[in-house]
């Protein structure tokens, strides 16, 4: 039998009530001989129940939500990761995207929560008292990556030892003035986190050193049209917080005849594939999202399963280094 089955035609076949094939499904009381019954006409039929009458017998929909931020490459090695636990473990993934705002972010917690899901992860663009009063409403297992917090579960990168790897290098290319591209603090992670390591590394090697701040948005854009207000600085090297904003900031170079890196030296962080073709390649701080991505995933299952979990920051990076930094002019 191919076509769709419902739980009437179930029960015409068992020769059963609806109502009992209903307390099968639900795992309750159904005499022996009812119950054999129904199981040999599911099993002769093919039926396959949908997500939410699978949850009612077996209390799981073996469904995982997944709240990220935006779609880009970094998202793109996370949700690899994710993926490759989930499905070895029979789960599959509802992806719902916040388009970096916050009040998004909340609903679409909210959103899953409601829809059933076994459980969520949440690639988090920060967390609020708000956060934490939904996570304490909600009867499952919600783990948090992208941002850290002394009240949830989270397992994230390691921003400031990142940002300090990268002090530490753009120092030793006796760089003095160095203009830091940013984003918003709103974003503790890459706003605060990034900016303060990478100002630690940087000083602590290069007491002398000149650090400007200037902020930007995660777009190409926007870092493109911040072209002019950060070579008024009079730069030896600009360190943007992702690879996506330096390229913007090398479209801008390119037009302006500013060469990289005999002009300035230019660098971000994420080690996106797209930085190993750009002209010229960019060096960058790199980050394993598709393992973060398989560590975040094995945690949260390790809560389906009431086992305890810590949290943690992934120290699995790498500096990359590439054609657009060299030692500065003397």
């Amino acid at each position: 039998m191919t076509q769709k089955l419902t739980i009437q035609d179930i029960a015409n076949l068992a020769g059963v009530a609806k109502s009992t094939v209903s307390r099968y499904l639900n795992n309750g009381y159904v005499s022996k001989e009812k119950a054999m019954l129904i199981d040999k006409v599911i099993r002769e039929t093919g039926y396959k129940s949908n997500f939410f009458a699978k949850r009612l017998k077996t209390k799981q929909s073996k469904l995982i939500g997944i709240v990220m931020p935006r779609l880009d490459s970094f998202s793109a090695g996370k949700l690899a990761g994710f993926n490759i636990i989930l499905q070895q473990m029979g789960y599959q993934a509802l992806i719902l995207i916040s388009e970096l705002n916050s009040q998004k972010e909340l609903d679409n917690i909210s959103q899953l929560i409601q829809q059933g899901v076994d459980g969520i992860i949440v690639d988090s663009i920060n967390i609020n008292d708000n956060h934490l009063k939904l996570i304490n409403q909600a009867n499952i297992p919600i783990i948090f990556t992208g941002q850290s917090h002394d009240k949830v579960n989270f397992i994230k990168v390691d921003d400031i030892n990142a940002g300090k790897l990268m002090g530490e290098y753009i120092a030793s290319l006796n760089h003095q003035q160095v203009v830091f591209l940013g984003v918003s603090p709103q974003d503790n992670a890459v706003g605060v986190d990034r900016y303060e390591g990478f100002r630690q590394g940087f000083l602590a090697n290069n007491p002398q050193g000149k650090i400007s701040f200037v902020q930007t948005d995660y777009s190409l854009e926007q870092a493109y049209n911040l072209g002019d207000t950060v070579v008024s600085f009079e730069p030896s090297a600009v360190v943007c917080a992702t690879d996506n904003i330096a390229l913007g900031l090398l479209r801008y170079f390119h037009e302006k005849k500013i060469h990289v890196p005999q002009d300035i030296s230019l660098a971000g962080f994420g080690g996106y594939p797209v930085g190993s073709i750009s002209y010229p390649s960019l060096t960058s701080l790199a980050f394993d999202y598709k393992h973060l991505g398989i560590k975040t995933a094995e945690k949260l299952l390790s809560m389906l399963q009431n086992q305890p979990v810590t949290s943690e920051y992934d120290h699995n990076m790498n500096l990359i280094i590439r054609e657009s930094t060299r030692l500065a002019k003397i």
